[in-house]
């Protein structure tokens, strides 16, 4: 009897530790770019925005001791507050980015053309937590980007030239890459 409580109480304990942890998520990039003893250089390349807030990045991290470098894509939007300016920052590894182009075409060639009977929602996830996809509301399918995770501000809506655009910036950072 006391060992069946003492269980119980455990998995209680447990179960309540693991629902509670919205820790970030992080990218191999992010992971490599925060090696403790080391010498790190960032270097930027700028691709192109998707609209006035939101701009693609080729983020390339060298570590200058041992020489190995890995890159990745940085997706940034700034969000306009009342009195100053959040910038969200959603980071790709390279490994990841054919398979967010992929995703992106399925949902350009197969499911905006389509009108969903139901609440409909599709989307790609990576590693960081970024999310891209669309979802199906008031007869209508509406394109977002999800930068951060469990942040509700860092939602952005893309309309169909915007999503045009960031299937071509998607291109030119695979041939980068």
């Amino acid at each position: 009897m006391k060992l069946s409580i003492n269980t119980i109480f455990f998995l209680l304990i447990f179960s309540l530790g693991v629902s509670q942890d919205k820790s970030k998520e992080l990218s191999n990039a992010e992971i490599f770019s925060s090696q403790a003893g080391t010498l790190i250089e960032k270097e930027f390349l700028d691709v192109g925005k998707i609209n006035n807030n939101t701009e693609i990045i080729i983020l390339k991290i060298t570590n200058m001791i041992s020489g190995d470098s890995i890159k990745s894509l940085r997706i940034t939007t700034d969000i306009k507050g009342s009195y100053s300016t959040e910038t969200k920052i959603a980071q790709l590894d390279s490994d990841e980015i054919d398979g967010l182009i992929k995703s992106l075409i399925i949902i350009k060639n197969k499911v905006l053309p389509i009108n969903a009977t139901n609440y409909t929602e599709i989307s790609f996830k990576s590693r960081s937590g970024f999310e891209a996809g669309c979802y199906w509301s008031k007869n209508e399918w509406k394109i977002y980007l999800q930068i951060e995770k469990y942040d509700r501000k860092s939602l952005v809506l893309l309309k169909g030239s915007e999503f045009e655009l960031f299937l071509e910036l998607l291109n030119e950072v695979k041939t980068k890459m």
